[in-house]
C-alpha cells in the first residue's frame, strides 16, 4: 500500500479529484485529511444539494457518499450523481444492515465502506475504484471513438453509454461498464470473478461482481432468470456468449 505523499492515480496530468459528501464535520475532516495526505484533490460537501450544484460545473473522478444526509437520502443522491456523471462511486455508511449495502451496489456504487473505518482501508478502496476506471478508460484511449456491438446492443466505450436494440440509451456506472468491457474483449471465454474484478484474492464473501452481473443481466437479457448471454459456469465463473464486433 502507498505511504502518504506517494503519487495517486492521475487523470490528464492532475491528481484525481474526489468529492466527499458527509454531514458529520469530524468524519468529513478525517476523510479530507487522509485523502489529501495520499495526494488526492478533495472537495467536501455537507448536503446533497451542494454537490448536485457543483456537478453542474465540474465532474470528479470519484464521489464518496454518506447514506445518512440531512436533506436527501444517500440512495436517492446516488441516482442523481449517476445521471450527471460517470464518476466512480464509493458508499460510506453507518448502517449495519446488509440490505443497505447491497442496495448501494445495485444502484451502481463501485464499493462501500462501513463506519467506523480504517483510513488506510478507505484509501485502498478509493485507489481500487480509480484503478478499474483507468483500465476502462485507458483501454479506449488509443481509439477514442471505439464501439463494441453485440446482438443489436452497442457500447460506447468512452462514455459508458449502452445503446439498446430499440434505440434507448443507458449510462452505465464505472464498475458495471468495466465488467461489460472485460466480457466484450473476451467473448466465449470462461472468466473468473477475479478476472472480471481486475484484482486477485477476492474474498469468497465479496458479492459485488455477482451484483454487477445481475444488473447487466437485467439490462440486456430477455429473461434475466434464465440468461443466454451472460452464463454462469458453476465452479469457474462466467462466460459472455455472443459475437462481438468492434469499430
Amino acid at each position: 500500500m502507498l505511504a502518504p505523499g506517494t503519487a495517486p492515480t492521475v487523470r490528464g496530468g492532475r491528481s484525481s479529484l474526489i468529492y466527499v459528501v458527509e454531514d458529520d464535520a469530524g468524519v468529513a475532516q478525517l476523510l479530507q485529511r487522509t485523502l489529501t495526505e495520499f495526494g488526492f484533490h478533495v472537495e467536501v460537501f455537507n448536503t446533497a444539494a451542494a454537490i448536485i450544484r457543483r456537478l453542474q460545473s465540474e465532474r470528479p473522478d470519484l464521489c464518496i457518499v454518506d447514506l445518512g444526509l440531512p436533506d436527501m437520502d444517500g440512495i436517492e443522491l446516488m441516482s442523481h450523481i449517476g445521471r450527471l456523471s460517470t464518476c466512480g462511486l464509493l458508499v460510506l455508511t453507518g448502517r449495519a444492515h446488509m440490505t443497505d449495502r447491497v442496495m448501494g451496489l445495485e444502484l451502481g456504487a463501485d464499493d462501500y465502506i462501513v463506519k467506523p473505518f480504517d483510513p488506510r482501508e478507505l484509501v485502498a478502496r478509493v485507489r481500487s475504484i480509480l484503478r478499474r476506471a483507468a483500465v476502462t478508460g485507458g483501454a479506449s484511449a488509443a481509439k477514442p471513438h471505439r464501439f463494441a456491438s453485440f446482438l443489436g446492443w452497442t457500447l460506447h466505450c468512452t462514455s459508458n453509454l449502452l445503446h439498446a436494440p430499440d434505440g434507448q440509451e443507458y449510462v452505465l456506472g464505472t464498475a458495471e461498464a468495466q465488467v461489460l468491457r472485460v466480457f466484450l474483449e473476451r467473448p466465449n471465454q470462461i472468466l473468473s470473478r477475479e478476472q472480471l474484478y481486475g484484482q486477485r484474492d477476492i474474498s469468497p464473501l465479496d458479492r459485488s461482481i455477482d451484483i454487477r452481473i445481475s444488473r447487466l443481466r437485467r439490462r440486456i437479457e430477455a429473461d434475466p432468470q434464465h440468461p443466454k448471454i451472460i452464463k454462469t459456469v458453476y465452479g469457474s465463473g462466467y462466460m459472455f456468449s455472443a459475437v462481438v464486433a468492434w469499430s
